[in-house]
């Protein structure tokens, strides 16, 4: 992972920021961090996903939607891009004609591990995403096989790990019945 010179940005600074390049940044204590373009797995995945959190909306005319590349404010001067998040549809309203980071919790975030992304996924953005009191956070993980959903109880996240063919559970989505493999699956172009 690259970090840039530019130091001591704002969280206004970042959301204004262009280098006339198209890569994407996180900002991370006032310092801009790369994160590399993700692998056609990883794209693969998250665009099932999607769609599959798109058709159980849809299904029970929730009035949520879901993004994949929207920002969170995880602090001060810190912000993170999401694999996916669903929101509330009053929290999309709010940012129709501005840069789409939310100040709000998601309902849901969802993040694909990728092998840069190891550190950042398990362990910075579960204490950022639990001291935002995003109530559910999936860490998709391809690498190991595993899907882990976290839960936000009293300010922690509990953990509960699937893997194979057993089904997510989702506090947010209870009703969905995937198995793990399906999911990974998805990535498989043969």
């Amino acid at each position: 992972m690259l970090i840039s010179p530019v130091i001591n940005l704002t969280f206004e600074d970042y959301l204004n920021y262009d280098d006339g390049s198209d890569f994407h940044y996180e900002l991370v204590d006032g310092r801009l961090e790369l994160i590399n373009p993700p692998t056609i797995e990883h794209f693969l995945i998250a665009k099932f996903l999607e769609q599959l959190l798109d058709a159980e909306i849809k299904r029970l005319t929730l009035p949520w939607l879901t993004f994949r590349e929207t920002g969170v404010r995880a602090g001060r001067n810190k912000s993170r891009l999401t694999d996916l998040s669903a929101v509330r549809q009053e929290q999309a309203r709010e940012l129709i004609n501005v840069s789409a980071f939310f100040e709000s919790p998601p309902l849901l975030i969802v993040e694909v591990v990728s092998p840069d992304s190891i550190k950042r996924d398990y362990r910075y953005k579960r204490s950022e995403y639990a001291a935002l009191e995003v109530p559910e956070y999936w860490i998709v993980d391809p690498l190991e096989g595993k899907i882990s959903v976290l839960l936000l109880e009293e300010g922690f996240y509990e953990e509960t790990v699937f893997t194979g063919n057993e089904q997510i559970v989702s506090r947010t989505f209870p009703e969905i019945a995937i198995a793990v493999v399906r999911v990974f699956s998805t990535s498989n172009l043969s």
